[in-house]
């Protein structure tokens, strides 16, 4: 099944660093970053491991919750947790899947349905594609899908970044424009007429363009009254 944005994130239970799981009980009501590696003991992971763990409280501060996955096994997984440790200065305290049986890389279409085999032997360029990041909301559907190359290390800041818009974005009728950073100035939702927008922002915004409406991020959830 090929997954789209606003698809349901496909559920699914698995074995992990800090035990067994069900992917949506685990997540509850929080959002969730989903965020795959080709294979332990990697170079580039485990800088993008160890800095996870140095940001995971900003996430926490934003009901966000972090789940690493490898197709490695999870005593590999927390072997490689020392050495992240002790290379980046920071533990993972996050859980990390040990997808052996490459089900939750297949389920993510991350690799083929059809690909063959287990973890066992496999080299990092075969599962160059167990690369992405999927963040999903409390709804469990995917608001994001990224997938880099293997010798590029993600920026987990745009990601921390992508959160704070999605979230905004959601409770209020506003988009955010190109490279927006949190308490910037937004951009008022096409689908809002100037009627509603004049009861949604009474401060006032800055019209550019009939269909680009700027006005300051709001602080405060306002919604237009009825007659």
């Amino acid at each position: 099944m090929l997954l789209r944005l606003n698809d349901i994130a496909p559920d699914f239970n698995a074995n992990t660093s800090q035990g067994p799981i069900n992917f949506h009980e685990w997540m509850g009501n929080s959002w969730a970053i989903l965020f795959s590696h080709p294979k332990d003991f990697t170079p580039v992971c485990t800088t993008e491991l160890g800095y996870m763990a140095k940001i995971q409280p900003e996430f926490t501060k934003r009901n966000c919750k972090l789940i690493g996955l490898s197709v490695d096994p999870v005593e590999n997984h927390i072997a490689w947790a020392k050495d992240i440790e002790e290379t980046q200065g920071y533990l993972p305290r996050y859980p990390m899947i040990g997808d052996t049986e490459l089900a939750v890389s297949k389920l993510y279409n991350m690799l083929p349905a059809d690909e063959v085999g287990t973890s066992e032997r496999r080299t990092a360029a075969a599962n160059a594609t167990v690369r992405s990041v999927f963040v999903i909301g409390p709804d469990k559907r995917i608001k994001l899908m990224l997938t880099y190359p293997m010798t590029t290390g993600r920026n987990f800041d745009e990601i921390l970044r992508v959160l704070d818009s999605i979230q905004l974005t959601q409770e209020y009728k506003v988009a955010t424009p190109v490279n927006w950073k949190q308490g910037e100035d937004v951009i008022i939702a096409a689908s809002v007429n100037d009627e509603d927008a004049s009861k949604l922002f009474p401060e006032g915004w800055k019209s550019i363009k009939p269909y680009l409406r700027v006005v300051k991020q709001p602080k405060k959830v306002q919604r237009p009254t009825s007659g």
